[in-house]
Formats: structure tokens, sequence, C-alpha cells
């Protein structure tokens, strides 16, 4: 039996000094993930005739998708394409529009826009668009008919927006 007990002593003692000594190893120091990106801008224009369903999504990193019936294709947009796009709805006054410009029967062929920036969402169709907002569809309209009839591998803005 005194062979057994000087094994468990010596178990105890091996153990305290594995565990006192620091060789299990070295904290690794807890480093902060980079933020993840935040939705700058979210348009989606459905309806019309042809039964549209279009959906432009802009990070505020630049990452970028349009996704259409037909296709999908993610892309990059630079600093300077987004400085333009936040001068674009700065002019358009966005911050002090309402959120819902739609009729209560609105009509089987026209246009219904979601425009999400910022964090504000602004619903409007084709013949109650607000003509501060006009020139925002307009802009968006021509950035994703763009952007469709680009190389899907081009992956940039660059000479899209004026």
């Amino acid at each position: 039996m005194p062979i057994r007990k000087s094994i468990a002593v010596f178990l105890i003692f091996l153990i305290l000094a594995v565990t006192t000594s620091g060789c299990l190893g070295t904290r690794t120091p807890v480093t902060a993930s980079p933020p993840l990106p935040m939705v700058l801008l979210d348009y989606h224009r459905t309806g019309g005739i042809a039964g549209v369903d279009d959906r432009l999504v802009i990070f505020n990193n630049g990452a970028a998708l349009i996704a259409t019936r037909s296709f999908n294709h993610a892309f990059q947009v630079n600093q300077s394409e987004i400085d333009r796009i936040n001068h674009i709805f700065e002019q358009a006054g966005f911050d002090t529009l309402e959120e819902n410009y739609t009729t209560p029967f609105g009509g089987a062929d026209f246009m219904r826009y979601s425009i999400t920036y910022q964090n504000k969402t602004v619903i409007t169709e084709d013949t109650t668009v607000p003509y501060t907002l006009q020139s925002v569809i307009r802009e968006l309209n021509a950035l994703m008919g763009t952007v469709s009839n680009q190389n899907p591998m081009s992956g940039s803005l660059a000479g899209i927006l004026p």
C-alpha cells in the first residue's frame, strides 16, 4: 500500500507543478475583430409590365451586390464612388422626406421603389415620386443598368457614376 500512496502523492505534485509552472502555454491576447460592414444603401425596385424585381445593396466598406431575376453580381465600390452616392442623397434632401409616397390604389404596371439609405427607408411608386427623389431613382437605375451591362468579372464602378 505504501507504493500506491507514494504514486498518489507523486501525481498530486506533478499536477501542481504543471498547473503552476505555466508550461500549459501562454494565453493568446484577445484581438478585436474588424467591425461588420453596415448597409449604406439598399435599393429595391419591383413591378412594371415585365415584372421587374431588382435589388442593389452597397455596404459602407464598398462591397456591393446587384440581384435581378436573371443574375447576381458582386462588385466593389471605391471611396470616391461612395462619396458620389452620399452627395446624390444629400442633394435630394433624403433625410427630410416622408417614409411613404404611395397611393392606396396603385397601378398594376407601376414601378414601386423602396430606398433605404443610412437606416431611413422611403417607399414610393411611379405616380407619386417626390420631385427631389426623382434624381436619386434616375441615378440608381442608371447605376444598375450600367453594372448589369458590365463584364461580371470587372468588379468596379469606375466610370459609371458621373
